[in-house]
């Protein structure tokens, strides 16, 4: 894993612009601390930092392959999950390796079939080839999304990055942002290609963007596809354990210590057990972290969406499946430190909102990154499995908008409720997002025969993994890579996400619960308590100290009435929020003020050019 950047500009000699590209490269350095490398010929500058997972001395970048038509080179982030199988092919077809790097086959993979070698490649990835054969940039991105990569386009070329960061280091890109972009910023959905900052684009999933002379163009080598299922109830039961097995081996895979993130649901309870049962034949066990906050289980209070504490179903998994376990147990006054939510917005480069769920991930991370250097998630089991409460909440399945928007607004609110009213006739989000969902939904494939019901479950499978699922996987890219610590996603395979996407939804809960196929599919290696378990989402603190904190912040924010940020929230609701008596359980009052903290910082880290006209 990794953090790459570059720059190609067709009209002049990139060798003298090496302090933009440190720079640009600079950027990138929690993702990669262990090494760091430029590479510049002509109109094309390339940049890497490297976290070592693979062949350690041998895995350096940029990479680059001398052909007899010219240079090809590459920087490269992420992690081929089949580069043996890769490598064997090729070295049959003439290539001869220097390194055990997966990188160093990705390069030659390109030489041997051109952009076209990416429908070859499992994994995750996000890499940038710089032709000199061609004199073309080729940027490619994998299936799901699962690593970030951006591109800004400039009068004569693009800038790139892992992330926006590594391209507003380059003097060429404008930290501006429109209402367009805070549309995108305030909605939770995520609209394919958009980045929030103004000329710049994410390089979709799946697909491949060449730049030339002639300008740029895309090609989308992959994209979820509406195909019949024909397996029976058994048979797709054990299909989908067949693959688990071997994505879980696949991605167990590294020269550094592994770990799992373990929550004591389904979906991380499923994958540390197996996990645990492969490096069992090893003889080697497996070692898991969880978070938990000081207090939490002791004085848990059920809501809606969580109606139990973590904890005990975690320590009932690192019984069954004997992990070197460890909680990292968090308090209030980390949660709410200040500097902490600094940090969280350097990671994600905007106010993402998240509050405490993204603290805490960073902290968890943080001290996970001591001990090992790759973590497995369960992230995405819910989307591809149906797990989340609205698959089965009629009044989100009905909506003529993203189904989760529905539950969402139920329990936190809406944003717009700190903005101001004039901003908030600006935005119009009602409007955006009404025209997000009739866009999300009007490619998607109808089978033969489909019934009404089983088509509307498959519409909502589908806005999971395209329009919901991508804002999770940034959220913990981000806060993973912040800390130099790598974490893969065994669910967000392709053949297992093609597979159980065309299952009908009449398997997907055959025994009316969520997830069905995957309960079953690991059902041997669970403990009872979690085969029982009912969903319950990524945790956040109930402890009344971290919204008493953030109440004293809003009032120094507010002691500051010049701050551009109530350019953009109502400074009089900020102020009943903060002086409010609010319970603990009022999620909505809490987000708000989160919201305004997080958009304060940015304001000051970022200093974006907001155009609100």
């Amino acid at each position: 894993m990794c953090g790459i950047t570059g720059w190609v500009s067709f009209d002049r000699d990139l060798s003298a612009e090496a302090t933009t590209l440190h720079a640009m490269t600079e950027t990138m350095a929690c993702r990669g601390p262990d090494d760091r490398g430029t590479w510049t010929e002509g109109p094309a500058a390339l940049g890497h930092r490297r976290l070592a997972i693979i062949d350690l001395p041998g895995g350096r970048q940029p990479m680059s392959l001398v052909t007899p038509e010219g240079t090809v080179a590459l920087v490269y982030s992420g992690e081929t999950y089949n580069f043996t199988e890769l490598r064997r092919e090729l070295t049959d077809r003439g290539h001869r390796f220097t390194t055990d790097s997966d990188t160093e086959v990705v390069l030659h993979a390109y030489v041997e079939w051109g952009d076209a070698f990416a429908e070859r490649l499992n994994g995750m990835y996000a890499f940038a080839i710089w032709d000199g054969r061609r004199d073309k940039l080729v940027m490619i991105r994998d299936r799901m999304g699962i690593k970030p990569f951006y591109y800004y386009r400039t009068p004569d070329g693009v800038l790139f990055g892992s992330e926006p960061k590594a391209i507003l280091a380059n003097p060429l890109a404008r930290p501006r942002v429109t209402l367009d972009g805070l549309r995108e910023l305030l909605v939770m959905i995520k609209t394919p290609g958009h980045a929030v900052w103004d000329g710049m684009r994410e390089v979709e999933p799946g697909t491949v963007v060449t730049v030339d002379r002639s300008g740029l163009s895309t090609r989308v080598y992959w994209r979820l596809q509406t195909r019949p299922h024909e397996d029976d109830r058994d048979t797709t039961i054990a299909t989908v354990r067949t693959l688990l097995d071997d994505i879980v081996r696949r991605q167990l895979v590294a020269d550094v210590p592994r770990c799992t993130l373990l929550s004591g649901g389904l979906d991380s309870s499923a994958m540390t057990a197996i996990a645990a049962r492969q490096l069992a034949e090893q003889g080697q066990k497996v070692r898991s972290f969880a978070v938990d906050f000081v207090g939490q289980t002791e004085n848990f209070v059920a809501d809606e969406l969580r109606g139990t504490p973590d904890t005990p179903f975690v320590h009932d998994v690192a019984r069954s499946s004997g992990t070197d376990h460890q909680d990292i147990v968090l308090d209030a006054e980390a949660l709410a430190d200040p500097a902490v939510r600094e940090q969280v917005i350097r990671a994600r480069d905007l106010p993402a909102g998240f509050g405490d769920m993204d603290a805490s991930l960073l902290l968890l991370f943080r001290a996970i990154r001591q001990k090992s250097t790759v973590a497995l998630s369960g992230e995405s089991a819910d989307e591809v499995f149906g797990g989340y409460l609205q698959f089965f909440d009629e009044d989100a399945r009905s909506a003529d908008t993203f189904p989760w928007l529905v539950r969402f607004g139920r329990h936190f609110g809406d944003d717009s409720d700190v903005l101001r009213t004039d901003l908030v006739k600006q935005l119009d989000l009602e409007r955006y997002t009404a025209d997000g969902y009739r866009t999300a939904v009007a490619g998607i494939e109808r089978l033969a025969g489909e019934s009404d019901f089983e088509f509307r479950m498959r519409q909502i499978c589908h806005l999971h993994l395209t329009r919901f699922v991508r804002i999770l996987l940034d959220r913990k890219d981000r806060m993973s890579m912040a800390t130099g610590l790598e974490v893969r996603v065994p669910f967000c395979d392709h053949r297992l996400v093609e597979y159980v996407f065309n299952t009908p939804w009449a398997l997907k809960s055959f025994d009316g619960r969520e997830k069905s196929l995957l309960r079953e599919a690991a059902k041997d290696v669970l403990p009872q308590s979690v085969y029982d378990r009912v969903k319950s989402p990524y945790p956040s603190t109930q402890d009344p100290r971290y919204a008493r904190a953030l109440q004293g912040q809003a009032k120094d924010l507010l002691a500051r009435p010049s701050h551009r940020v109530f350019d953009l929230v109502d400074r009089d609701r900020v102020r009943k929020a903060a002086e409010r008596e609010a319970p603990v359980s009022d999620q909505a009052a809490r987000r708000g003020l989160e919201r305004t903290l997080d958009l304060a910082q940015w304001l000051d880290l970022y200093a974006p050019e907001l155009v609100l006209g």
